[in-house]
Protein backbone atom coordinates (compact mmCIF):
# COMPACT_ATOMS: atom_id res chain seq x y z
CA UNK A 1 0.00 0.00 0.00
CA UNK A 2 3.10 2.20 1.12
CA UNK A 3 4.13 1.66 -2.41
CA UNK A 4 1.58 1.96 -4.69
CA UNK A 5 0.71 5.45 -3.04
CA UNK A 6 4.04 6.46 -3.14
CA UNK A 7 4.37 5.63 -6.57
CA UNK A 8 0.57 7.19 -7.75
CA UNK A 9 2.18 10.69 -6.42
CA UNK A 10 5.76 11.27 -7.33
CA UNK A 11 6.77 7.70 -8.68
CA UNK A 12 6.26 5.90 -12.13
CA UNK A 13 2.65 6.39 -12.36
CA UNK A 14 2.15 9.97 -11.37
CA UNK A 15 2.80 10.84 -15.23
CA UNK A 16 -0.02 9.65 -17.47
CA UNK A 17 2.06 9.29 -19.90
CA UNK A 18 4.75 7.90 -18.50
CA UNK A 19 2.76 5.37 -16.10
CA UNK A 20 0.48 4.37 -19.49
CA UNK A 21 3.05 1.70 -20.33
CA UNK A 22 3.59 -0.17 -17.32
CA UNK A 23 -0.59 0.27 -16.40
CA UNK A 24 -1.26 -1.36 -19.94
CA UNK A 25 1.36 -4.18 -19.82
CA UNK A 26 0.25 -4.90 -16.28
CA UNK A 27 -3.53 -5.54 -17.16
CA UNK A 28 -2.40 -7.59 -20.25
CA UNK A 29 0.06 -9.23 -18.12
CA UNK A 30 -3.53 -9.96 -15.70
CA UNK A 31 -5.63 -10.79 -18.52
CA UNK A 32 -3.81 -13.01 -21.12
CA UNK A 33 -2.54 -15.49 -18.20
CA UNK A 34 -5.80 -16.21 -16.33
CA UNK A 35 -7.49 -17.01 -20.26
CA UNK A 36 -4.62 -19.27 -20.72
CA UNK A 37 -5.09 -20.76 -17.34
CA UNK A 38 -9.01 -20.95 -18.60
CA UNK A 39 -8.54 -22.28 -21.83
CA UNK A 40 -7.16 -25.49 -19.77
CA UNK A 41 -9.60 -25.52 -17.00
CA UNK A 42 -12.58 -24.08 -18.30
CA UNK A 43 -14.67 -27.11 -19.07
CA UNK A 44 -13.47 -29.24 -15.92
CA UNK A 45 -15.97 -30.61 -13.63
CA UNK A 46 -14.16 -30.61 -10.21
CA UNK A 47 -14.17 -26.59 -9.46
CA UNK A 48 -10.83 -25.88 -10.34
CA UNK A 49 -11.89 -23.03 -12.58
CA UNK A 50 -11.31 -20.60 -9.48
CA UNK A 51 -7.84 -20.90 -9.92
CA UNK A 52 -7.81 -18.63 -12.82
CA UNK A 53 -6.26 -16.01 -10.32
CA UNK A 54 -3.41 -17.97 -9.54
CA UNK A 55 -1.27 -17.18 -12.83
CA UNK A 56 -2.24 -13.02 -12.81
CA UNK A 57 0.06 -12.45 -9.93
CA UNK A 58 3.65 -11.39 -10.13
CA UNK A 59 6.01 -11.76 -6.51
CA UNK A 60 8.02 -8.13 -6.85
CA UNK A 61 10.35 -8.63 -4.58
CA UNK A 62 11.74 -11.67 -6.38
CA UNK A 63 11.23 -10.07 -9.85
CA UNK A 64 13.48 -6.87 -8.47
CA UNK A 65 15.48 -9.57 -7.25
CA UNK A 66 16.83 -11.35 -10.07
CA UNK A 67 17.28 -7.77 -12.07
CA UNK A 68 18.78 -6.50 -9.56
CA UNK A 69 21.64 -9.15 -10.35
CA UNK A 70 22.65 -7.31 -14.07
CA UNK A 71 23.78 -4.90 -12.45
CA UNK A 72 24.51 -1.73 -14.17
CA UNK A 73 23.83 -3.55 -17.43
CA UNK A 74 20.36 -3.16 -16.76
CA UNK A 75 19.00 1.19 -17.31
CA UNK A 76 17.25 2.25 -14.58
CA UNK A 77 14.08 3.00 -16.14
CA UNK A 78 13.80 -0.60 -17.15
CA UNK A 79 14.14 -1.54 -13.53
CA UNK A 80 11.23 1.59 -12.95
CA UNK A 81 8.90 0.14 -15.26
CA UNK A 82 9.29 -3.76 -13.87
CA UNK A 83 8.87 -1.79 -10.05
CA UNK A 84 5.42 0.15 -11.32
CA UNK A 85 4.31 -2.97 -13.35
CA UNK A 86 4.21 -5.64 -10.63
CA UNK A 87 2.56 -2.64 -8.14
CA UNK A 88 -0.06 -2.22 -10.49
CA UNK A 89 -0.07 -6.21 -10.69
CA UNK A 90 -0.43 -5.82 -6.70
CA UNK A 91 -3.03 -3.86 -6.51
CA UNK A 92 -4.80 -5.77 -9.21
CA UNK A 93 -4.36 -8.72 -7.57
CA UNK A 94 -5.79 -7.12 -3.95
CA UNK A 95 -8.81 -6.22 -5.88
CA UNK A 96 -9.14 -9.57 -7.26
CA UNK A 97 -8.84 -11.19 -3.86
CA UNK A 98 -11.31 -8.64 -2.55
CA UNK A 99 -14.35 -9.10 -5.31
CA UNK A 100 -13.77 -13.00 -6.69
CA UNK A 101 -12.10 -14.82 -3.41
CA UNK A 102 -14.81 -13.24 -0.93
CA UNK A 103 -17.46 -16.28 -0.06
CA UNK A 104 -19.53 -14.26 1.81
CA UNK A 105 -20.25 -10.35 3.06
CA UNK A 106 -21.17 -9.31 6.60
CA UNK A 107 -22.14 -5.64 6.17
CA UNK A 108 -22.01 -4.48 9.61
CA UNK A 109 -18.23 -5.46 9.94
CA UNK A 110 -18.12 -4.01 6.61
CA UNK A 111 -19.46 -0.98 8.22
CA UNK A 112 -17.33 -0.97 11.16
CA UNK A 113 -13.96 -1.78 8.60
CA UNK A 114 -15.62 1.76 6.99
CA UNK A 115 -15.63 3.57 10.30
CA UNK A 116 -12.10 2.82 10.93
CA UNK A 117 -10.88 3.86 7.69
CA UNK A 118 -12.85 7.20 8.38
CA UNK A 119 -10.85 8.00 11.30
CA UNK A 120 -7.75 7.32 9.03
CA UNK A 121 -8.30 9.66 6.59
CA UNK A 122 -9.09 12.07 9.49
CA UNK A 123 -5.83 11.23 10.83
CA UNK A 124 -4.54 12.11 7.74
CA UNK A 125 -6.39 15.42 7.62
CA UNK A 126 -5.45 16.65 10.72
CA UNK A 127 -1.50 16.43 10.17
CA UNK A 128 -1.10 13.75 12.31
CA UNK A 129 2.66 12.27 11.24
CA UNK A 130 3.29 9.82 14.03
CA UNK A 131 2.92 6.49 12.68
CA UNK A 132 1.53 4.72 15.95
CA UNK A 133 -1.99 5.64 15.69
CA UNK A 134 -2.16 4.67 12.22
CA UNK A 135 -0.82 1.22 13.13
CA UNK A 136 -3.89 1.23 16.38
CA UNK A 137 -6.21 2.13 13.89
CA UNK A 138 -5.17 0.25 11.00
CA UNK A 139 -5.26 -3.35 13.45
CA UNK A 140 -8.91 -2.72 13.66
CA UNK A 141 -9.75 -2.29 10.47
CA UNK A 142 -7.51 -5.23 9.52
CA UNK A 143 -9.18 -7.09 12.29
CA UNK A 144 -12.89 -5.47 10.89
CA UNK A 145 -12.23 -6.35 7.25
CA UNK A 146 -11.72 -9.78 8.27
CA UNK A 147 -14.97 -10.25 9.83
CA UNK A 148 -16.70 -8.63 7.04
CA UNK A 149 -15.28 -11.48 4.47
CA UNK A 150 -13.18 -9.59 2.17
CA UNK A 151 -9.92 -10.30 2.38
CA UNK A 152 -8.20 -8.43 5.07
CA UNK A 153 -5.44 -7.73 2.70
CA UNK A 154 -7.32 -4.61 1.70
CA UNK A 155 -7.12 -3.54 4.75
CA UNK A 156 -2.64 -2.76 4.84
CA UNK A 157 -3.39 -1.23 0.91
CA UNK A 158 -6.37 1.36 2.43
CA UNK A 159 -4.68 2.07 5.73
CA UNK A 160 -1.60 2.82 3.83
CA UNK A 161 -3.35 5.03 1.60
CA UNK A 162 -4.18 7.05 4.46
CA UNK A 163 -0.34 8.24 5.83
CA UNK A 164 0.75 11.61 4.70
CA UNK A 165 2.89 12.29 2.21
CA UNK A 166 3.62 16.32 3.04
CA UNK A 167 6.26 17.88 4.68
CA UNK A 168 6.86 20.25 6.90
CA UNK A 169 9.86 22.13 5.72
CA UNK A 170 10.08 23.46 1.95
CA UNK A 171 13.07 22.67 0.84
CA UNK A 172 15.42 26.14 0.86
CA UNK A 173 13.64 26.60 4.36
CA UNK A 174 15.38 23.57 5.43
CA UNK A 175 18.65 24.12 3.75
CA UNK A 176 18.91 27.52 6.03
CA UNK A 177 17.69 26.11 8.77
CA UNK A 178 20.34 23.67 8.83
CA UNK A 179 22.88 26.56 8.18
CA UNK A 180 21.77 28.43 10.93
CA UNK A 181 22.01 25.20 13.18
CA UNK A 182 25.63 24.01 12.23
CA UNK A 183 26.72 27.72 12.82
CA UNK A 184 25.40 27.80 16.29
CA UNK A 185 26.99 23.96 16.97
CA UNK A 186 30.32 24.82 15.73
CA UNK A 187 30.05 28.48 18.13
CA UNK A 188 29.56 26.02 21.07
CA UNK A 189 32.45 23.83 20.44
CA UNK A 190 34.79 23.01 23.24
CA UNK A 191 38.02 21.58 22.82
CA UNK A 192 38.04 20.30 26.13
CA UNK A 193 35.19 19.06 26.24
CA UNK A 194 33.27 15.45 24.54
CA UNK A 195 30.12 15.72 22.84
CA UNK A 196 28.30 14.04 25.53
CA UNK A 197 29.47 17.09 28.01
CA UNK A 198 28.73 19.63 25.46
CA UNK A 199 24.78 19.97 26.50
CA UNK A 200 24.59 23.20 23.82
CA UNK A 201 25.73 20.82 20.93
CA UNK A 202 23.50 17.92 22.49
CA UNK A 203 20.46 20.17 21.88
CA UNK A 204 21.23 21.33 18.55
CA UNK A 205 21.85 17.89 17.27
CA UNK A 206 18.67 16.78 18.47
CA UNK A 207 17.24 20.18 16.77
CA UNK A 208 18.52 19.20 14.11
CA UNK A 209 17.34 15.61 14.44
CA UNK A 210 13.45 16.68 14.50
CA UNK A 211 14.37 18.93 11.48
CA UNK A 212 15.24 15.87 9.19
CA UNK A 213 12.26 13.93 10.45
CA UNK A 214 9.95 16.96 9.51
CA UNK A 215 11.58 17.38 5.86
CA UNK A 216 11.05 13.87 5.57
CA UNK A 217 7.51 12.66 4.85
CA UNK A 218 5.73 10.38 6.91
CA UNK A 219 5.38 7.33 4.20
CA UNK A 220 8.30 8.11 3.06
CA UNK A 221 9.88 7.46 7.07
CA UNK A 222 7.83 4.44 7.19
CA UNK A 223 8.43 2.60 3.94
CA UNK A 224 11.55 2.99 4.60
CA UNK A 225 11.90 1.33 7.85
CA UNK A 226 9.99 -1.43 6.94
CA UNK A 227 11.63 -2.36 3.73
CA UNK A 228 14.24 -4.25 5.74
CA UNK A 229 12.00 -6.68 8.24
CA UNK A 230 9.33 -6.80 4.90
CA UNK A 231 12.51 -8.38 2.74
CA UNK A 232 14.20 -10.41 4.92
CA UNK A 233 11.60 -11.27 7.86
CA UNK A 234 7.96 -11.31 6.46
CA UNK A 235 8.20 -12.49 3.06
CA UNK A 236 10.79 -15.35 4.02
CA UNK A 237 8.63 -16.43 6.66
CA UNK A 238 5.44 -16.07 4.17
CA UNK A 239 6.89 -17.85 1.91
CA UNK A 240 8.31 -20.64 4.13
CA UNK A 241 4.57 -21.22 5.39
CA UNK A 242 2.79 -21.35 2.32
CA UNK A 243 5.41 -23.19 -0.09
CA UNK A 244 5.93 -26.67 1.52
CA UNK A 245 5.39 -29.18 -0.84
CA UNK A 246 6.12 -32.66 -0.35
CA UNK A 247 8.14 -34.24 -2.90
CA UNK A 248 6.82 -37.35 -4.49
CA UNK A 249 9.10 -38.61 -7.67
CA UNK A 250 6.82 -41.07 -9.01
CA UNK A 251 3.72 -38.73 -9.07
CA UNK A 252 5.97 -36.08 -10.52
CA UNK A 253 4.30 -36.82 -14.01
CA UNK A 254 0.75 -36.90 -13.04
CA UNK A 255 1.17 -33.30 -11.42
CA UNK A 256 2.66 -31.68 -13.77
CA UNK A 257 0.05 -32.94 -16.84
CA UNK A 258 -2.90 -31.95 -14.42
CA UNK A 259 -4.54 -29.36 -15.76
CA UNK A 260 -4.39 -26.71 -12.88
CA UNK A 261 -0.81 -27.27 -13.33
CA UNK A 262 -0.40 -27.11 -16.70
CA UNK A 263 -2.95 -24.16 -16.46
CA UNK A 264 -0.49 -22.32 -13.97
CA UNK A 265 2.84 -22.86 -15.62
CA UNK A 266 1.74 -21.85 -19.14
CA UNK A 267 -0.14 -18.76 -17.63
CA UNK A 268 2.55 -17.33 -15.70
CA UNK A 269 5.26 -17.89 -18.57
CA UNK A 270 3.47 -18.20 -22.36
CA UNK A 271 0.42 -15.79 -20.87
CA UNK A 272 2.89 -13.05 -18.89
CA UNK A 273 5.03 -12.75 -22.42
CA UNK A 274 2.31 -12.31 -24.10
CA UNK A 275 0.19 -10.17 -22.01
CA UNK A 276 3.10 -7.73 -20.90
CA UNK A 277 4.97 -7.52 -23.75
CA UNK A 278 2.10 -7.80 -26.37
CA UNK A 279 0.05 -5.37 -24.89
CA UNK A 280 3.33 -2.98 -24.31
CA UNK A 281 3.92 -3.60 -28.16
CA UNK A 282 0.22 -2.73 -28.88
CA UNK A 283 0.11 0.51 -26.65
CA UNK A 284 3.67 1.80 -28.12
CA UNK A 285 2.62 1.20 -31.70
CA UNK A 286 -0.69 2.75 -31.26
CA UNK A 287 1.25 6.07 -29.94
CA UNK A 288 -0.83 5.60 -26.24
CA UNK A 289 2.66 4.63 -24.87
CA UNK A 290 6.45 5.20 -25.25
CA UNK A 291 9.30 2.62 -24.06
CA UNK A 292 10.84 4.34 -21.37
CA UNK A 293 14.09 6.08 -21.79
CA UNK A 294 17.38 4.01 -22.55
CA UNK A 295 15.33 1.20 -22.70
CA UNK A 296 14.67 -1.53 -25.81
CA UNK A 297 11.93 -3.88 -26.37
CA UNK A 298 13.63 -7.02 -26.26
CA UNK A 299 14.54 -5.88 -22.77
CA UNK A 300 10.70 -5.31 -22.12
CA UNK A 301 10.52 -8.92 -23.56
CA UNK A 302 13.01 -9.83 -20.71
CA UNK A 303 10.92 -8.18 -18.38
CA UNK A 304 7.60 -9.53 -19.31
CA UNK A 305 9.47 -13.06 -18.68
CA UNK A 306 10.19 -11.65 -15.69
CA UNK A 307 7.20 -10.69 -14.66
CA UNK A 308 6.24 -14.61 -14.67
CA UNK A 309 7.97 -15.15 -11.15
CA UNK A 310 4.31 -15.62 -9.45
CA UNK A 311 5.97 -17.30 -6.30
CA UNK A 312 4.54 -15.58 -2.80
CA UNK A 313 1.64 -14.10 -4.67
CA UNK A 314 0.60 -16.52 -6.70
CA UNK A 315 0.64 -19.28 -3.87
CA UNK A 316 -1.39 -16.91 -1.64
CA UNK A 317 -4.31 -16.69 -3.99
CA UNK A 318 -3.91 -21.18 -4.72
CA UNK A 319 -4.69 -21.00 -1.33
CA UNK A 320 -7.82 -18.74 -1.49
CA UNK A 321 -8.90 -20.65 -4.49
CA UNK A 322 -8.74 -24.12 -3.26
CA UNK A 323 -9.37 -24.03 0.14
CA UNK A 324 -10.03 -27.29 1.33
CA UNK A 325 -8.85 -29.22 -1.88
CA UNK A 326 -5.49 -30.35 -0.70
CA UNK A 327 -4.67 -32.38 -3.26
CA UNK A 328 -5.40 -29.68 -6.15
CA UNK A 329 -3.67 -26.88 -4.00
CA UNK A 330 -0.47 -28.93 -4.24
CA UNK A 331 -0.76 -29.00 -7.93
CA UNK A 332 -1.30 -25.65 -7.67
CA UNK A 333 1.40 -24.82 -5.71
CA UNK A 334 4.05 -27.30 -7.91
CA UNK A 335 3.19 -25.60 -11.23
CA UNK A 336 3.72 -21.88 -9.53
CA UNK A 337 7.13 -22.73 -8.34
CA UNK A 338 8.28 -24.62 -11.37
CA UNK A 339 6.90 -21.74 -13.48
CA UNK A 340 8.32 -19.25 -11.03
CA UNK A 341 12.11 -20.64 -11.58
CA UNK A 342 11.79 -21.20 -15.34
CA UNK A 343 10.68 -17.45 -15.56
CA UNK A 344 13.28 -16.09 -13.38
CA UNK A 345 16.23 -18.35 -15.18
CA UNK A 346 15.28 -17.74 -18.73
CA UNK A 347 13.88 -13.92 -17.94
CA UNK A 348 17.78 -13.38 -16.49
CA UNK A 349 19.70 -15.03 -19.35
CA UNK A 350 17.51 -13.33 -21.65
CA UNK A 351 17.97 -9.94 -20.41
CA UNK A 352 21.84 -10.42 -19.98
CA UNK A 353 21.86 -11.33 -23.91
CA UNK A 354 19.79 -8.31 -24.69
CA UNK A 355 21.61 -5.43 -22.66
CA UNK A 356 24.98 -3.88 -22.83
CA UNK A 357 28.20 -5.05 -20.59
CA UNK A 358 28.40 -3.58 -17.59
CA UNK A 359 29.63 -0.12 -16.82
CA UNK A 360 32.65 0.44 -15.76
CA UNK A 361 34.64 -3.03 -17.01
Amino acid sequence: GLEIKREILVGELSNIKAASLPVIAAVGGMVLPALVYLTFNAFSQDGVVSGWGIPMATDIAFAVGVIVLLGTRIPKTLLTFLVALAIVDDLGGVLVIAAFYTEEIHFTALGVAGFFFIVLVLFNRADIRTPLPYFIVGLFLWFAMLKSGIHATLAGVLAALTIPVSIKYQPKDFSQHVRALMDKFDEHHRPDESLMQNQAQRSIIQTLENGVHKMEAPLQRLEHSMHTPVAFIIIPIFALANAGIPIDFASVGDTLSHPVALGVIFGLTLGKIAGIAGFSFIAIRLGFARLPAGTTFPQIIGVSILGGIGFTMSIFIAELAFAGQSETLLVAKTGVLLASLVAGTVGYFVLSRVSGKAKGL
